[in-house]
């Protein structure tokens, strides 16, 4: 009995420790949680190597202040796990799962591998889950939506996943947002897709799907986004498409689909975007297109579209971008195309159109036109002073005759200037060394005549020039010296005369080279063998004569390159070069030693013949050591040139480089989307003339696109802090995706280990602080309305920008664009990002030229920095926006602190007089005050009184007078 009793009070005493001292183990006590077990296991299958989970510790009690981790403050449970771009690679491992109350998991932007976890929408609470830009492969489980919660987004975009998109998926009520894009699936959509009706935006791009696209999407009322673009659909568009009337954006362009378009896409009345190009549609473009009021992106091209273009047209006043090109369309453009009066480009090349060209298109400030490709006969005329702002002009392959007309240097804006295969005759206007910005021209397959124009070497920008096939006479100017960024020189078919001017060596930049079936004669300047670039040299069919020179491209020139010139000579053309020998030395052989001045003569004589044969053996060994040692430096020159060069490799949106794998020193450009090609090169960026910026991290220039399109490219000047490719691409692609309309565009990069270039969106018009404070300012004065949409937009890309995490850091109105229509875009954001090795000392020493805009943490090592900075610097934006007035300016004797200024201003009760004295008292006061008011609210000294950018949008938006809200801009 006592033996049992005993045995019960030590199960007793056991079951009291257990109580006491276990239970909080499985339970979340405070010795141990299911969240940090989770995320050990997790952390335990992952290679990190950049340590940036080394804050998580397994004897932590909480993961709640881990890198990445967020946690709901009433649960103290791990609500948030953003690990994007960590660098992170492994599989995504099941200790996930322990994590109950997740609602956000986004892992983007890593390289995680193997296959997606099936098990994970067990867990309830999951809204968002995001495993995009990783290595993920597999198949999409069908199980991962069988049981989805309350999941509302879900990406697995730019993986590399293969099979069908899951029948499951339509069981997942939940879902706003589904981003498979850019994979490999296959097979076709479900229809029952279309009953997720809270569904507001699916990507299904770039996949290898195929089918037709099924009718039912009648019940997505909610839809704003739909991209199914680069896939494999046949068929026509669903007839119930339009009944999704808040759809914004539709691109089902690059499929099979035909067909005429459906009656019900009338009724897309919020559609901003519709690209439909690269199909096989048919039919007219319907009268109801004119409907669609809120267009800004029409694109039709590359179809099988015929008859007139519609009047309606002329309907849609928001058309910014108009492209119907390479369809069947005929007839002329509707002049009721003069009301799309913010139309910025039109592409209309490759129809059967005709006749004259409207009025219209050249009273319009549009940035492009092209008009290639069709039968348009007017005959040219002067050049309309207003059309100043032209940055591409193609009208070539049509039937314009006359000739060009002598103001055509009045468009200081153009870029691309084609006029080829057309009935143009007369000469070349001196005009054309006016355009200062134009990177080709091209008037090739004409009847001009004349010469060609010394003044030419005006155009210093210029890359291509095409004058081939015409009927010009004269010598080639040497003034083409001057156009040092010239690749291209293409002037055959004409009747040239005179010699190659040597100074054509002096173009070090040039690649392509045809002066064929000319009447040029002479001989090849020796000075072309410095041309270290050439890539094709032709001279055939002309009168040279003499030595092909020799070295360096002429070594391996083609035998066609120099034919029909019967008196040049080289191995080249198997005819060998006449020898040249001196006459021989002869001496008396029967000279006596009687008559010793006839011997003293003849002895100095051959002294002197002795010493002039040294001297010419001498000089022929130099000549000859010379020759070997410029060889060897040529060649030695070529191969750094080549390794330092580092020769683009272009990439549609994919990386992509054609250098060998054992060549790290190759180039590599990659452009996130379209599929351009690069006009300008590494070298060009070293001109001057295309410089239009610098700053703490680089310099930026203006290039080119070969289709005309300009893009700003900024030459980062501190590689030394770049710590590797691998972190450098990774962070560009992240801020790639970065898209908002008032962020400007990474729109690509390039890298070697030596020169790292980022690839933006160009924008003309310049930066805030230029149009706010030239001194020839006088046509940049902006009205109040102009001012507040500048205030609203930049808030609004600051705001995206910290919604995606980013700090700018460097917040100032040189960082602040302003595009055509007026709208401000944030550039110079995420650089930071770049350089892993950028301490806050060296942060705050690249970023003195922000004087005045810079929060006061940025003086304290201890104080982290945080988006609140961001704000400082945006209040002290609103503030010079308003005032007109610098941050800081320095008078005479006294510096005056801007917002120091307005502080003082509003103490006396006199803020108005701080508004801009050029706004003449036209403005709105009551939106002026508060707006001051605000800045000086952003720019606390205190950051935890500063707001964040929702609650500025929140203000801002209150602000704003109802009446006002709508107005157009003065």
């Amino acid at each position: 009995m006592m033996m049992q009793f005993s045995k019960c009070i030590h199960l007793l005493l056991f079951l009291i420790v257990f109580v006491q001292v276990l239970l909080p183990v499985f339970s979340g006590g405070p010795g141990f949680s299911d969240d940090v077990l989770g995320l050990i296991v997790f952390k335990a299958g992952l290679q990190d190597p950049n340590h940036r989970l080394s804050s998580w510790n397994e004897d932590d009690y909480s993961p709640c202040n881990w890198e990445g981790v967020k946690c709901d403050p009433s649960t103290n449970r791990v609500s948030s796990l953003i690990l994007d771009g960590f660098s992170l690679s492994g599989h995504v491992d099941r200790g996930l799962l322990n994590l109950q109350s997740l609602q956000i998991l986004s892992l983007s932007g890593n390289n995680f591998t193997g296959p997606i976890n099936p098990d994970l929408p067990h867990l309830w609470n999951l809204q968002v889950v995001d495993f995009s830009d990783n290595n993920l492969s597999g198949t999409i489980p069908e199980g991962f939506f069988q049981q989805c919660g309350s999941l509302r987004s879900v990406s697995f975009a730019k993986n590399n996943l293969t099979g069908k998109i899951p029948d499951s998926l339509t069981s997942c009520n939940t879902l706003l947002t589904v981003n498979f894009s850019s994979n490999q699936l296959y097979g076709e959509l479900p229809s029952g897709v279309w009953s997720l009706r809270g569904l507001q935006s699916l990507d299904l791009s770039n996949n290898l799907l195929e089918g037709v696209i099924p009718e039912g999407i009648q019940n997505l009322y909610d839809m704003r986004e739909l991209r199914l673009q680069k896939n494999h659909f046949t068929g026509k568009v669903p007839e119930d498409i339009g009944w999704c009337i808040l759809l914004k954006s539709l691109d089902l362009s690059d499929n099979f689909l035909s067909g005429e378009l459906p009656q019900s896409m009338q009724r897309l009345t919020s559609c901003k975007s519709l690209s439909l190009n690269g199909n096989s549609f048919t039919g007219s473009i319907p009268e109801w297109i004119g409907e669609l009021k809120d267009l800004e992106t029409l694109d039709l091209s590359a179809n099988r579209f015929s008859g007139w273009v519609p009047n309606s047209l002329g309907n849609l006043d928001s058309l910014k971008r108009l492209n119907l090109s390479r369809n069947q369309f005929t007839g002329n453009l509707p002049d009721s195309m003069v009301n799309c009066t913010m139309l910025l480009a039109l592409d209309i090349s490759h129809n059967q159109l005709e006749g004259l060209l409207p009025s219209w298109i050249f009273g319009m400030d549009l940035q492009s036109i092209s008009l290639s490709g069709n039968s348009f006969n007017p005959s040219l005329k002067s050049t309309p002073s207003y059309y100043h702002g032209i940055e591409v002009l193609d009208l070539s392959s049509n039937a314009f005759s006359g000739e060009l007309p002598s103001g055509i240097g009045s468009l200081i804006s153009l870029q691309v200037l084609n006029m080829s295969t057309n009935n143009i005759s007369g000469p070349i206007p001196v005009g054309l060394g006016e355009l200062k910005s134009t990177y080709i021209i091209d008037l090739s397959r004409n009847k001009l005549n004349g010469s060609i124009p010394s003044e030419i070497a005006g155009a210093i920008s210029l890359i291509e020039l095409r004058l081939q096939k015409n009927h010009l006479g004269g010598r080639i100017p040497a003034q083409i010296e001057k156009c040092l960024s010239l690749k291209s020189l293409i002037l055959s078919h004409n009747k040239l005369t005179g010699s190659i001017p040597a100074a054509i060596a002096n173009l070090t930049n040039l690649q392509h080279v045809d002066f064929s079936w000319n009447e040029l004669s002479g001989s090849l300047p020796k000075e072309l063998t410095n041309l270290s670039h050439l890539l094709s040299f032709n001279v055939s069919h002309n009168h040279f004569q003499g030595e092909l020179p020799v070295g360096g491209f002429f070594n391996t020139i083609s035998s066609s390159s120099v034919a029909g010139n019967r008196l040049l000579c080289g191995s080249v053309v198997n005819h060998s070069c006449p020898s040249v020998h001196p006459k021989p030395i002869v001496l008396n052989p029967n000279s006596s030693g009687s008559n010793s001045s006839i011997a003293s003569h003849n002895h100095r004589h051959k002294i002197i013949l002795s010493i002039s044969a040294l001297i010419a053996i001498g000089a022929a060994a130099f000549i000859a050591i010379g020759v070997v040692a410029i060889t060897v430096l040529n060649v030695r020159v070529r191969s750094s040139m080549a390794r330092s060069a580092a020769p683009f490799a272009f990439s549609a949106g994919e990386d992509y480089s054609n250098s060998p794998a054992n060549d790290p020193n190759y180039g590599k450009l990659v452009m996130f989307s379209g599929d351009a090609d690069f006009a300008d090169g590494a070298h060009n960026l070293l001109n001057k003339d295309s410089e239009i910026g610098r700053g703490g991290f680089g310099v930026v220039y203006r290039t080119f696109l070969r289709d005309g399109h300009a893009v700003a490219i900024k030459k980062l000047t501190v590689s030394s802090l770049i710590k590797s490719q691998e972190e450098f691409e990774r962070e560009v692609k992240k801020l790639g995706k970065i898209r908002h309309q008032n962020v400007v565009a990474l729109e690509g990069y390039y890298w070697t280990s030596s020169l790292q270039l980022l690839i933006y969106e160009y924008l003309s018009k310049g930066s805030l602080h230029k149009l706010l404070h030239d001194d020839d300012n006088s046509k940049n004065v902006f009205s109040w309305r102009q001012r507040f949409k500048i205030i609203l937009g930049m808030a609004k890309g600051l705001a995206h920008l910290h919604e995606m995490n980013m700090i700018h850091y460097n917040l100032k109105s040189t960082n602040v664009l302003i595009d055509c229509s007026g709208e401000p875009k944030i550039g110079d954001f995420g650089l930071v990002k770049l350089l892993p090795m950028l301490d806050h000392c060296v942060l705050s020493s690249k970023i003195q030229s922000a004087l005045g805009y810079m929060a006061p943490e940025f003086a304290c090592r201890t104080v982290k920095i945080t988006e609140k900075c961001d704000v400082y610097g945006f209040g002290i934006l609103i503030l010079e926006v308003v005032t007109g007035k610098r941050p800081v300016e320095y008078m005479e004797d006294d510096v005056v602190v801007l917002c120091e200024l307005v502080r003082g201003a509003l103490e006396e009760g006199k803020v108005e007089q701080c508004v801009d004295g050029r706004l003449l008292g036209n403005f709105a006061a009551e939106e002026a005050i508060p707006v001051m008011k605000l800045g000086l609210i952003c720019a606390s000294q205190v950051p935890s009184n500063r707001p964040d950018m929702a609650e500025v949008l929140n203000i801002l938006e209150l602000i704003q007078c109802p009446s006002e809200g709508q107005e157009e801009l003065e």
